[in-house]
């Protein structure tokens, strides 16, 4: 769409809202999605937005600002539309988290391509600020790696160029120009705010975990004005309104996307932990109301700051997951996502079983490798169409497991489930490779929208402040339960001859 700013600056309404109707929306990689949810939590309308990111060989992914946002009022609008006049009380936005884009302060306008939470440009960025990991994990939880936001912004700021097709940002600092997560900038359109949420901030690299406030030490290393970034607000503020969607409607409920989901799955209790199977598969873990340090290679984040209480999480990533399975369809392996399962009981368990390490975007959490590459490792002439494919799903699940028990690691005691929600939940082999290697119940929940439901909770919470996060959540029961069918014993040495070819991997991937 041609560019046009749609912030309302008037003030927020106050006063308790009781059996609230929300819009809740989530803006993610490869879509949008909006949910009108009524008070009773009932899904009363519904729409999706595509949206498409840009790829290029050397490492780049870009989205297009403008397509995101109009993605965000279409699907807002439709899902409105959808339920058929329900006037809501509160928009309620999730976020992809690691996506930063250069924009114009007064007039809101980008300055180049959203660079993607997948983008591994700054690698060697990142690789230079290497002396300062240590220091950066004890102030901010993350280990240092172009996965999170600093790195993105000081590539950018030293004269990163677009190179996926969308056009360059500019090279030179532009007078007015700020460079912050992709939520700053689409709140900012909605209402004028500039702000980001507590959850999103704490993936950035640039907060103080244990206090909730922008870290000076930290934006010195990546050579990041404090002044320039914007206000860390709680994730049930209320930001200001907007009337992008109708009639003028105070926004709340900002979150990023996969705290969102560990709050939908009511992960309300430390240990208590989900994995949603997106683009990439992300398992989040409650660790409760102290900050916590990872001793295992994980990422310590603000879950939600929500009633003026900060809950913490831990967070481990395979950063391909369905995008693993969109580059076999490219590849002209699999017509689609739903012959994975007739494909894998294709397999042959007698032959010579092959590894695959989901490094197509390098390795995120134990292994920190973001040079790393995908690969198929233990090859033969025998190996077949479905060994291939075969290999890709327990790749995921083998990655997800190894991350679990980095999880319980550091939580002092062993994970009792894992929920999980997502697209592959649909592939019942990837569940049970999942069980097996986990050796725990997999309890499915029974929505494919798990992170728009949690945007909703957050904004309910934002609305009415008598409730509370159970009764914003509610309850749920498990649309399928996969119990473990392969023996420990097995399941362990499976796990391990993954950990050997990831490590393995990784290890190319730094050379």
């Amino acid at each position: 769409m041609a560019y046009q700013s749609v912030a309302r600056t008037r003030p927020a309404r106050t006063g308790r809202l009781r059996r609230v109707n929300v819009l809740a929306i989530d803006q993610g990689t490869s879509a949008t999605k909006a949910l009108v949810v009524g008070g009773d939590g009932v899904v009363r309308g519904e729409a999706t937005s595509a949206v498409t990111p840009r790829f290029a060989a050397d490492g780049a992914v870009e989205q297009d600002p403008l397509e995101l946002l109009e993605s965000v009022i279409s699907a807002g609008r439709a899902a409105l539309a959808d339920a058929g006049g329900v006037r809501v009380q509160a928009v309620g936005l999730g976020n992809q988290g690691e996506t930063v884009l250069r924009w114009d302060r007064g007039s809101g306008r980008p300055l180049g391509p959203a660079i993607s939470w997948q983008d591994r440009r700054s690698a060697n960025l990142t690789a230079s600020l290497a002396e300062h990991a240590p220091r950066l994990a004890e102030i901010t939880g993350l280990p240092l790696d172009p996965y999170f936001v600093a790195p993105k912004i000081m590539w950018l700021a030293s004269g990163g160029a677009g190179s996926a097709g969308l056009g360059a940002p500019a090279g030179a600092p532009v007078r007015g120009s700020v460079i912050t997560t992709i939520d700053t900038w689409t709140t900012h359109q909605l209402t004028g705010a500039f702000v980001t949420d507590a959850a999103t901030a704490s993936r950035s690299l640039l907060l103080d975990l244990d206090s909730v406030r922008w870290s000076a030490e930290a934006c010195d290393v990546f050579g990041v004005a404090v002044e320039s970034l914007p206000d860390v607000v709680a994730c049930d503020a209320v930001v200001g309104e907007t009337d992008a969607f109708g009639p003028t409607v105070p926004v709340t409920g900002l979150i990023v996307d996969q705290q969102a989901a560990l709050l939908a799955q009511a992960c309300l209790g430390r240990g208590e932990a989900k994995c949603t199977y997106g683009t990439g598969a992300f398992i989040l873990a409650n660790a409760g109301a102290e900050a916590p340090r990872s001793r295992s290679g994980l990422a310590a984040c603000v879950a939600w700051q929500l009633g003026g209480e900060v809950s913490y999480c831990l967070d481990g990533q395979v950063y391909t997951a369905g995008a693993a399975v969109g580059w076999l369809e490219r590849l002209g392996l699999i017509s689609g996502a739903g012959e994975l399962d007739a494909l894998c009981e294709a397999h042959s368990p007698e032959a010579a079983e092959p590894q695959f390490i989901p490094a197509l975007a390098g390795l995120g959490a134990p292994f920190w490798a973001p040079d790393a590459r995908g690969a198929w490792v233990g090859l033969s002439l025998a190996s077949s169409r479905e060994d291939l494919v075969w290999a890709v799903v327990w790749g995921i699940a083998a990655q997800v497991a190894t991350l679990a028990q980095a999880m319980s690691t550091d939580l002092g005691r062993p994970l009792l489930a894992l929920r999980v929600d997502g697209g592959l939940t649909r592939s019942r082999s990837l569940l049970q490779a999942q069980a097996d290697l986990l050796q725990l119940p997999v309890e499915v929940y029974p929505s494919a929208d798990a992170t728009a439901l949690g945007v909703a909770a957050v904004a309910r919470l934002g609305a009415d402040r008598a409730l509370t996060k159970g009764d914003a959540v509610g309850s749920w029961t498990p649309s399928l339960v996969v119990e473990p069918a392969m023996s420990a014993d097995e399941s362990a040495e499976r796990l391990e001859r993954f950990k050997r070819a990831a490590a393995t991997v990784a290890g190319m991937g730094t050379r």
